[in-house]
């Protein structure tokens, strides 16, 4: 039986010609990103690629020409878009068996599925088509940043690749799990520094005792426990990138002396006269509201200024549904390596249930989530009866909180209730209500409701 690798990220689409072929006595794997192919092709033996030109993090050229570099001739079937016949020509001259246009056709792909792989068997035995020239050949998939297909992710990228090159101070905002270190982590590769540090800290987990000697170093004897220099997070990221997360957890005090090293690009350690110039780009993550939390003099609103030179808000996994896949794939290869395990992925009853779901927790829930489900797999397909209860039993409004506007009877009691629950947070109370906050902020005009 012949085996095909279909990469196709329209994860419907691809299921629809994945269940055409197999009918049609072929073996199909399929691959909904570039990344995941090339792993798919390290490790298996194919006989056929088909592979649609416009993927996520990367195109249907590139893999041709990986493949033509790399295998032994593996045939190549692209699938192009009407607007995209200048790429299909390109292909051909870089060596593709043939093309077909979408929408495709399914009589008409078998046509050309089936001629691509009697000319490989004419060709030459199959045995010495499969085997990568090297084991470190293919790329390697990504580690967290997936670009994604969605308008969301579109939109996302975009303010990535326009702030990227520049030297601008950059806050990022979005829910917890969204994967805003991902986002600090693409910017940077991208930027003039992408050759230099790039410095993650986790405010929210700095003692305030020592904060000052883990942002800014310490020389040894400067206080007790001080047997050692200690280089800070701003020295070890010079040249490069300091990501400060959940910045809104920084003391007041802290956020005078940060706003101090931003403004004269100077920092001091602790116990020392001596001052270091240091030469960084800061870009800073939150969930919470600082504008709100400016306004209630819990953050300097000259720190904040200095830090939201470009803003980039990280919308939440169920606003990029059609990237969700991407994710699961990605998740997926992960756990596998980490729990040296071999889970092919889950079944079709389970991939509809994970796409029903809402994700509260977004990509961390996701990743925690697929890396339990690989550990308790009892088979290389995972059935949706070993998902969680909350997932299995989910339709779309069925799963949000007992606080979601939509499901309310009383909007502005629910609005009151969310607000008391959380000592008038608006950041937590909109979170409570499964909206974001300037919905939140309209209706508390509406209802003239004051805190």
């Amino acid at each position: 039986m012949s085996k095909i690798l279909l990469i196709e990220d329209d994860v419907a689409f691809c299921k629809m010609l994945e269940t055409f072929l197999s009918k049609k006595g072929y073996e199909l794997i399929s691959a909904f990103a570039a990344g995941e192919a090339y792993k798919i092709l390290a490790n298996h033996a194919v006989d056929l690629v088909i592979t649609d030109v416009r993927l996520p993090d990367d195109d249907g050229l590139s893999i041709l020409k990986h493949i033509k570099e790399d295998y032994n001739n593996i045939p190549v079937i692209l699938m192009t878009g009407y607007a995209e016949v200048n790429k299909a020509v390109e292909a051909m001259k870089e060596g593709a068996f043939d093309y077909i246009s979408k929408p495709v056709r399914p009589d008409e792909l078998l046509k050309i599925v089936d001629k691509a792989l009697q000319a490989e068997a004419e060709e030459e035995p199959k045995t010495s088509k499969k085997a990568p020239k090297s084991a470190t050949a293919a790329p390697q998939a990504p580690t967290g940043f997936i670009k994604g297909v969605s308008d969301a992710s579109a939109k996302l990228n975009q303010y990535i690749d326009l702030v990227a090159p520049t030297n601008m101070s950059i806050l990022i905002t979005g829910d917890s799990g969204t994967g805003k270190e991902y986002v600090a982590k693409s910017i940077h590769d991208k930027s003039k520094r992408q050759a230099q540090p790039f410095i993650a800290v986790d405010c929210g987990a700095i003692p305030k005792e020592i904060a000052g000697s883990e942002f800014f170093g310490h020389v040894k004897g400067s206080f007790t426990g001080a047997v050692n220099d200690k280089v800070g997070h701003f020295e070890a990221a010079n040249g490069g990138t300091l990501f400060l997360d959940e910045i809104g957890n920084l003391s007041y005090e802290l956020q005078v002396q940060l706003l101090r090293a931003l403004q004269e690009r100077k920092i001091k350690p602790v116990g020392s006269n001596n001052e270091i110039a240091v030469d960084i780009r800061v870009v800073a993550a939150t969930n919470e509201d600082l504008e709100e939390a400016v306004k209630e003099g819990d953050f300097r609103e000259d720190l904040y200024h200095r830090l939201n030179e470009f803003s980039i808000e990280v919308p939440r996994l169920r606003e990029r549904q059609e990237d969700l896949m991407l994710f699961i794939n990605l998740f997926l290869d992960q756990a596998n390596k980490e729990l040296e395990k071999e889970v092919e992925g889950f079944s079709p009853d389970a991939v509809e249930a994970l796409i029903q779901y809402s994700w509260p927790g977004n990509l961390r829930e996701l990743k925690n989530i697929v890396k339990r489900m690989v550990l308790l797999a009892p088979a290389a397909v995972i059935p949706k009866e070993l998902l969680p209860r909350e997932i299995r039993v989910a339709m779309i409004e069925d799963k949000k909180d007992d606080y979601a506007l939509f499901n309310a009877k009383n909007e502005q009691e629910r609005i009151l209730d969310a607000l008391e629950k959380t000592g008038g947070n608006k950041s937590k109370a909109a979170r409570l209500l499964d909206i974001d906050r300037k919905t939140l902020y309209n209706k508390l005009k509406q209802y003239d409701i004051k805190l």
